[in-house]
């Protein structure tokens, strides 16, 4: 596709919108999101700050110092400090571009068809051009002016990353701080002898995405949260406060640790009172380690123990939270303050009856997702986290692996809140000192969190895995101690695409196979005490709403298509989810993602591994694993019954369930009723005449049915939400779904009209989407086309509350003008 849209003004296209009668919203029930996490909550003397607002933003160059502000000139930028133009406070940057954070400025660049081939392809990374060879949008500088109060002179402040893509050099007030080289974990600075206390301070940060660290799109930017932290000189170490909940009984003991600091010039002696909070608030036990000495510039362990006498247990179904906090208190006064979230749960991984929550039997039914969105790329606000993995619980989906790298913290946040487990992956499988950092870093900042179950090191290292086995064997034995060490609660495993049987493998307390389906029941059979799992697994391939395969298109059917290692959905279940000693799997992907376009290049943008799309649409497939992932009676039946011009043909029609049988009804004639075999689907052949197809199943004496009907064409744009009220935070979104209906009223799922998008209010569409991984079409435009039946827009509150309006109109001339649609939102709560 290509984007030459009509560009109607915001107030027409409104105007439109009013004279069309508000059509029916199937608005889906959900709270409005969170506030700020717990961290913004003034922690005694311990700010944590947003630092997302009021940034500049300007493209830099990645090879003529020249149109890089003069970095790079000569070779003097590192030789004295004080006196970086671009970070002092008189700097003018009024012609930079203001923006807030999360940001990510690959997803709003052109696609770029790039046939270097191999490794020099930008394929990978989804068509986007950004490395060496794209020096003019490979580089990014952003800068910030804020005050620092007079009053916090004597504090620690630090500034402190969630994540920036990738190499990011850091000044303040014209003073080189340091630098990051890593796409995915956090990193931060101590800015404290630096700034102007009462006065006016700039950060500038210069990113350089030139070099990736994975093989598929990952964004360019700080793409993630950045925030100000300020806190005592005796203060606790960064993500050192532990909580370990034992269950006993039904009660649990919690043993509590954490590691004071102190950058005074004095040795404090120092008390650590710890308070323990259920979800609702309520003080549920208390604690007090003894008091110990800290030395000027060092560090002290604190230890204590404190017993809850009845604990609720966090489980998948429920995922019950608990609030520790701990309080640091010296010279008769508080002098700092953390706060952590915990579950009281127990786990295991057993060789013969695979995985145990809480000691009652369970599978992993598990998905891989990458961070990335249509609209938005890798920069999701928070709202979007919880709205994708409420796509995946719906479907019957209880574990998510994080590939392949350290995730944002607030989807820990989200699976901890919802009850879906983790399998948290690091980016570098490695001994070196880079790669063992990103894997402390990680442990340390996700240990309490109860979603967490399982370390992973690596994902298919086959070089470690095989030829340097020899080499391999070590580093992951090195990785794996230092995760004991600092966790010893939680196994350690890696994705290992061969037989397990050597290199990386030895060290691993959890074996987890990627594909390679004829090595895990062999495995176990030789290993009967190591346990196994899928770690990754399926690799099945559609295009959401297409049924037949059209290479000369990019088009994959429904109807269960794979790539030569992959396997159906109904295949690795069978295995993974039928096998007694198999802790179950996770399905590659549960959404689409940009790169790696498969099975075929350009232009595809995105892969098409997705058991949803990229804005989070199911495919057929969902349907299975809601089947068979869920207990409750589940029906689906496909595809659309709109073949006109195939009258007569055979037409494909499966049926996805888990009732007892279903029954096939034609136009009133039924074909006749199927057995459904056990994590089975049905297949009828069926010649296309309109009208309808039902299928109706039986399940322990209810009936359930699921029809798709020939419509007629598109009258009506329809838009829904997924919530009508959002937060006025600056932050939150709602997700609006696009659609045509017929004239009576039916959804069409074949439209492929262009609709522009327009909106009133304190709020913006901060982006679009469609699931076509051929769509070539801007994410960032306020226009889109639906792509079978369907497209999403993206709306952001702007911190006022107030009405917020959005409307849709045709995007060009049409035969037959369609009605436009309209949604009314609410931005409620206190401006920001």
């Amino acid at each position: 596709m290509t984007d030459t849209p009509i560009d109607p003004s915001r107030r027409a296209v409104l105007a439109l919108a009013a004279a069309a009668p508000l059509l029916p919203q199937a608005v889906r029930a959900a709270p409005p999101a969170d506030p700020l996490p717990a961290r913004d909550i003034g922690l005694g003397p311990r700010e944590v700050l947003p630092f997302d607002a009021g940034w500049r933003f300007n493209f830099g160059h990645g090879s003529d110092p020249a149109k890089d502000f003069g970095f790079g000139m000569g070779q003097g930028d590192f030789a004295k400090t004080g006196d970086f133009k671009l970070a002092k406070t008189d700097y003018d940057d009024a012609d930079w571009r203001a923006l807030d954070l999360p940001h990510d400025w690959a997803v709003e660049l052109p696609f770029v068809r790039d046939d270097q081939g191999g490794d020099a392809s930008n394929r990978g990374h989804g068509f986007k051009p950004l490395g060496r060879r794209y020096p003019e949008t490979s580089i990014g500088w952003y800068r910030r002016r804020f005050d620092v109060p007079a009053g916090d002179r004597g504090r620690r402040i630090w500034i402190e990353f969630d994540g920036a893509m990738r190499d990011a050099i850091l000044w303040v007030n014209g003073c080189y701080i340091g630098r990051h080289n890593d796409g995915y974990t956090s990193f931060r600075f101590d800015l404290t002898d630096f700034l102007h206390y009462g006065g006016d301070n700039v950060i500038v940060v210069r990113v350089d995405a030139s070099l990736g660290d994975g093989w598929f799109y990952e964004g360019a930017g700080i793409y993630r949260h950045v925030w100000l932290t300020k806190h005592d000189a005796l203060h606790f170490g960064k993500w050192d406060s532990v909580v370990r909940a034992t269950p006993e009984g039904a009660g649990a003991t919690l043993d509590l640790a954490t590691v004071i600091a102190n950058d005074g010039d004095a040795a404090q002696q120092a008390v650590v009172e710890w308070t323990i909070a259920d979800a609702a608030g309520q003080v549920v036990a208390r604690a007090s380690a003894p008091a110990v000495t800290v030395d000027a510039g060092g560090t002290a362990q604190s230890q204590t123990r404190a017993t809850l006498p009845q604990a609720q247990r966090w489980s998948t179904g429920t995922p019950v939270l608990y609030t520790a906090t701990a309080r640091l208190a010296a010279g008769g006064a508080v002098r700092d303050a953390d706060r952590v979230t915990f579950g009281v749960r127990s786990f295991r991984f057993d060789a013969d009856r695979g995985f145990f929550l809480n000691d009652k039997p369970m599978k992993l039914q598990g998905t891989c997702n990458h961070q990335d969105h249509a609209g938005v790329g890798a920069a999701l606000p928070d709202a979007l986290q919880r709205y994708r993995l409420n796509i995946l619980r719906e479907m019957g989906c209880n574990a998510v692996r994080t590939t392949h790298n350290m995730p944002t913290p607030e989807w820990i946040a989200e699976c901890d809140r919802a009850g879906v487990l983790v399998m948290c992956e690091t980016r570098q499988m490695s001994a070196n000192p880079e790669a063992m950092a990103q894997l402390e870093v990680m442990v340390k900042r996700f240990r309490n969190a109860p979603s967490v179950i399982l370390w992973s090191i690596g994902n298919e290292e086959w070089l470690f895995q095989d030829k340097m086995a020899e080499q391999g064997k070590p580093i992951a034995a090195t990785m794996v101690r230092r995760c004991h060490a600092l966790d010893p609660t939680r196994p350690v495993s890696a994705a290992v695409n061969g037989d397990n049987e050597q290199g990386v493998s030895d060290p691993l307390d959890i074996i987890g196979f990627n594909y390679k389906v004829q090595y895990p029941e062999g495995f176990h059979a030789k290993h009967p005490a190591r346990p196994v799992y899928g770690s990754e697994t399926s690799s099945a391939i559609a295009t959401r709403g297409e049924y037949a395969s059209v290479p000369a298109r990019n088009l994959v059917n429904s109807y269960d298509g794979v790539v030569p290692w992959g396997q159906t959905p109904e295949a690795w279940w069978k295995l993974y989810g039928g096998k007694p000693w198999s802790a179950g799997g996770f399905a590659w992907t549960g959404f689409d993602y940009r790169g790696e376009p498969t099975p075929y290049g350009w232009p595809s943008i995105s892969s098409q591994f997705g058991i949803v799309d990229m804005c989070g649409f199911p495919k057929d497939s969902y349907y299975y694993y809601r089947a068979w992932w869920r207990s409750e009676p589940s029906l689906h039946v496909f595809p659309h019954w709109n073949w006109e011009g195939r009258e007569g043909e055979m037409v494909s029609v499966w049926v996805y369930s888990n009732c007892d049988s279903v029954e096939l009804v034609v136009n009133g004639r039924s074909l006749g009723s199927q057995q459904v075999p056990p994590l089975g689907h049905l297949e009828w052949k069926v010649p296309y005449q309109s009208g309808y197809i039902e299928a109706r199943g039986r399940k322990g004496g209810r009936v359930l049915t699921a029809r798709r009907e020939t419509t007629g064409p598109g009258r009506t744009i329809r838009l829904t939400a997924d919530r009508t009220t959002i937060a006025a935070d600056g932050c939150d979104v709602a997700m609006l779904k696009a659609e045509l209906l017929d004239a009576r009223g039916r959804p069409v799922p074949t439209a492929m009209d262009k609709l522009a998008f327009a909106i009133e209010g304190p709020a913006a569409i901060i982006g679009v989407g469609n699931g076509d991984p051929n769509c070539l079409e801007s994410d960032k435009a306020p226009r889109r086309s639906l792509f079978n039946g369907l497209a999403q827009v993206i709306v952001q509150s702007t911190g006022r509350p107030g009405t917020i309006k959005v409307a849709a109109v045709a995007d060009g001339s049409r035969a037959e003008p369609l009605l436009p649609g309209r949604i009314v939102l609410q931005a409620a709560g206190h401006p920001i």
